[in-house]
């Protein structure tokens, strides 16, 4: 059920699994709905989940998660962006595979995804990342899906192309900086602060901070 906040704010939308790589979305969605640092008006963005259907489901760090809605009724008009994380289950049979297909939908409407870690292998599979920039846990990761876009792998810690972020699973920080880019939630020099200071422990950062706090 839509909450208040939802339809308020845009909503950026967040598959949840079994298994799911808790710590790889983290960043992204508090600093989604913290305004603290966002440009003006603060408006920030509400988190929906979305699962395979409405039951709960069990993060790999144990927590218990009940989706807000089920993935047949997602619809790419009523989502900022659309994060895929990763869990076993991509790696094991075609369970996500509803994930990766509503992944083409929205990149077909013009609205962004992001996914890492398992979720690429599940794009690649898909066919979505035959023709993007992108990255991964590994090029060879990826190849075993046999897909056709090994020429277009990447060595960074995450890539944008077109509306598709990729990261793996080492980089929950830089993931999170190209989704807070691709929405244009901070100013440049705010959010290169933001990433030196959680990414880099960079004390200078936290006065960039600061001050647009302040604004």
């Amino acid at each position: 059920m839509e909450t208040t906040e939802q339809r308020q704010r845009p909503t950026v939308h967040v598959a949840v699994y079994d298994t799911l790589a808790d710590w790889e979305i983290g960043y992204a969605i508090a600093h989604l709905r913290d305004t603290s640092y966002h440009r003006a008006p603060r408006t920030g963005f509400a988190v929906a989940t979305v699962g395979p259907t409405t039951e709960p489901v069990t993060t790999m760090g144990g927590l218990r998660i009940v989706p807000d809605l089920a993935i047949g009724d997602l619809r790419p008009q009523d989502s900022a962006l659309l994060i895929l994380a990763g869990a076993t289950a991509w790696d094991a049979g075609d369970a996500n595979a509803p994930f990766a297909r509503a992944a083409r939908a929205f990149l077909d409407a013009g609205v962004p995804v992001a996914a890492i870690c398992g979720a690429t292998a599940g794009l690649a599979a898909e066919g979505l990342l035959d023709d993007r920039d992108h990255t991964s846990a590994a090029a060879g990761y990826l190849a075993a899906t046999g897909y056709q876009g090994g020429d277009r792998y990447r060595e960074a810690a995450a890539v944008t192309d077109r509306g598709l972020i990729t990261a793996g699973p080492t980089e929950p920080i830089a993931f999170a900086r190209e989704i807070l880019a691709q929405l244009d939630v901070f100013e440049p020099e705010v959010l290169d602060a933001w990433y030196r200071l959680f990414a880099a422990s960079d004390a200078s950062a936290y006065e960039v901070l600061a001050a647009a706090a302040q604004r």
